[in-house]
């Protein structure tokens, strides 16, 4: 906990908040400023937030703050129960409960800064599935749910550009040095157009050079589309021998198995499952609405205060004592009765608790089964893609270690020569390095010599001559290779054109026809999606009314079947009502005294018999209340008056006592005298 408030003290002393507290002044804070920091630090996420709790009411300041924390994805430690304790605690400015907030707000506050400002655009507004019927509110419902779509992937793109590193200097360096290759090229084109302009026909040679550039184009794109086929045909292979292997390793199953155990593990299954449908789910089912409707219940309620809370806990402690009291009598009256019976009830609870918690293991074993099935079943398929070949088994999987042994053996063979001819390229470097040094040092001899004969610069001149010829034959022979290579091109070009004309002749040829049946196809075909429309629109006013009438006999059905279950309800309770009368006959008439003292006629006659021995009693002393009630009375006011008159008699002799104390009264012959 301390370090809790060191790290708060710390983060709060800082920017952007800058408050210069130490751990005696933040522990010292009162609920309304633990409040009002926490509703700073929100702000500091959200500017919404931004607010002086003194101007609204605390609900308004609970509710927003349980707003913005559910929206940040804040979970308060505990269950449920300790959830409404949370929300206590923010109404009253607890600090056992804005201690932990403030700690993890501060821990993450740019990360949850982000998700603040993406919850801005990104909540989405629920709108009523009535007003939806409406087709300008589904319209702009729909723009909605595109624009927020839209908002995600550049939100996207703009974190991906912001993490892939590149910076604004380095694009506009690349900028510049592609407009300067810009150049270049332009200034290369310009050259070549220039020269090719004294070539006849030249004009017809780039349009033959265009032609050949597209086809080029179209044949490595049909090459790329045959690639793409060869690979989804290659995983679709793969995809039906995975699943003749599931086919193979169910047949075998089925073989393996006898029909005994199969019906065995089917009624196994069954039994569980109906366990599960009539017992267990429904129980569990009961409990969520129960403990729904509680939570319900007391979020509906207003804010509770301490002290009411402390009158509910002695609400509950009183019910709970006389909930154990009643449980106490109830054994004490009924234990001579059950006595017989408690031992195997004890054994029933105990067997439904072992079962419960059995069928709960057993569904969780079963729910780790299938999350291991649906693992396995990814591996493999990763696996599969990986390596493109299934999972190897038995004996060829010991074909697959020899094959990796001797492959072994062969890396480190190889290993060896290259380790051979990294030794060998140092020691060659190294010659390298010395014939370098020679050689600077020969030239360095060289040009003192020159310097000394007065023709320095000579060899490097000669170097240079030598180069630049070198060069320019170079460039002659390209030239006329390339003037030779574009003749032979032209040619080629003239004898492919040629031959597509001749080729593509038929084939216009059928296209002409081919258009003509086409103009004719769509002619045909508006005349038959008119017909199709209104046909159509016929018939989905025949489904129209056919719905409504299907949904009126629905809901005669529905109300014909609650009539018909109300009615068996009732049936059965008058069977059980018929039953019993039955029985009380039965035993009404019965000639054994014990088995007629069972009957409930004669218990409510026995009650009735001793209701009235009770009220007979009852009116008796009654009657000798009303009788004594007048002396009783007097006997009061006389009691109230000797009372008084003690009272009296008591203030006078305090009085006395009193005057005493001043001085003395001495009465002598008949005279009264004081005494100081």
């Amino acid at each position: 906990m301390s370090d809790q408030m060191q790290f708060i003290v710390e983060k709060l002393n800082q920017e952007p908040f800058r408050k210069s507290y130490n751990l005696i002044t933040f522990d010292s804070l009162e609920s309304v400023q633990l409040l009002q920091l926490l509703s700073d630090v929100l702000g500091e996420i959200d500017p919404k937030h931004i607010v002086d709790i003194r101007e609204e009411l605390p609900e308004q300041t609970a509710k927003r703050m349980l707003t913005l924390l559910s929206i940040l994805k804040y979970k308060p430690p505990g269950s449920v129960s300790d959830l409404s304790a949370f929300r206590q605690g923010l109404v009253t400015g607890s600090k056992p409960v804005i201690h932990p907030v403030l700690h993890w707000l501060l821990q993450r506050t740019n990360e949850l800064k982000k998700r603040a400002y993406l919850a801005r655009f990104l909540v989405k507004l629920e709108v009523p599935v009535e007003f939806l019927q409406d087709d300008t509110v589904a319209d702009v419902n729909k723009q909605y749910e595109e624009l927020m779509e839209a908002f995600k992937n550049l939100h996207k793109e703009c974190e991906q550009l912001k993490t892939s590193g590149f910076s604004t200097a380095e694009i506009r360096r690349d900028i510049s040095a592609m407009e300067e290759e810009k150049d270049q090229l332009i200034k290369r084109v310009e050259r070549l157009k220039k020269r090719v302009e004294t070539v006849q026909n030249h004009q017809r040679m780039l349009e033959i050079a265009r032609q050949l550039r597209l086809e080029k184009e179209r044949e490595e794109s049909l090459a790329q589309q045959k690639q793409e086929q060869k690979n989804q045909l290659f995983h679709a292979e793969q995809r039906l021998q995975r699943a003749q292997l599931q086919l193979k390793e169910m047949h075998h199953a089925v073989v393996d198995s006898k029909p005994e155990s199969l019906m065995k593990k089917l009624e196994e299954e069954i039994n569980f499952n109906s366990y599960l449908t009539t017992e267990k789910i429904p129980r569990e089912l009961e409990s969520k609405k129960k403990s729904v409707y509680f939570l319900q219940k007391t979020v509906g309620e207003p804010a509770l205060s301490r002290s009411d809370l402390n009158v509910l806990e002695m609400k509950i402690n009183e019910v709970n004592a006389q909930i154990n009291q009643l449980i106490e009598k109830r054994m004490s009256k009924y234990e001579p009765i059950d006595s017989k019976f408690s031992m195997y009830r004890q054994q029933a609870s105990i067997i439904s608790r072992k079962k419960e918690a059995k069928a709960e293991e057993l569904q969780a074993a079963k729910e780790e089964m299938s999350s291991v099935e649906r693992q396995m079943l990814q591996k493999t398929n990763q696996a599969q893609e990986l390596e493109g070949s299934e999972v190897l088994k038995g004996d060829e999987f010991k074909h697959y270690v020899n094959k990796l042994r001797s492959k072994n053996t062969f890396y480190k063979k190889k290993r060896l020569e290259i380790a051979e001819i990294t030794a060998e390229y140092g020691i060659l470097q190294r010659t390298e390095e010395l014939l370098k040094q020679r050689h600077e040092a020969i030239q360095q001899q060289l040009q003192a010599i020159e310097d000394k004969k007065g023709i320095s610069g000579y060899s490097y001149t000669q170097e240079e001559l030598e180069r630049v010829s070198a060069v320019k034959s170079e460039m002659d022979e390209m030239k006329g290779r390339t003037l030779d290579n574009m003749s032979e091109m032209v040619k080629k070009l003239n004898t492919m054109v040629a031959e597509k004309k001749s080729s593509l002749a038929p084939v216009i040829k059928e296209l002409r026809q081919l258009r003509q049946k086409c103009q004719e196809l769509t002619q045909e075909c508006d005349e038959k999606k008119i017909q199709y429309d209104s046909c159509a629109a016929g018939l989905e006013s025949n489904r129209s009314t056919l719905e409504q009438e299907v949904k009126g006999l629905l809901e005669e059905c529905i109300q014909e079947e609650s009539n018909y279950r109300y009615i068996n309800c009732m049936k059965r309770n008058l069977e059980i009502q018929l039953q019993r009368a039955k029985e009380e006959m039965k035993m009404y008439v019965s000639p054994d005294p014990q088995e007629r003292r069972k009957a409930i006629r004669e218990q409510y006659t026995r009650m009735i018999l001793e209701q009235e021995n009770l009220g007979k009693k009852l009116r008796e002393k009654q009657k000798v209340v009303r009788e004594s009630h007048g002396p009783n009375m007097k006997q009061i006011k006389m009691w109230q008056d000797f009372e008084q008159l003690m009272e009296c008699k008591r203030e006078c002799f305090l009085k006395q006592q009193n005057q005493t104390a001043i001085g003395q009264v001495i009465q002598e012959g008949g005279k009264d005298r004081l005494v100081l």
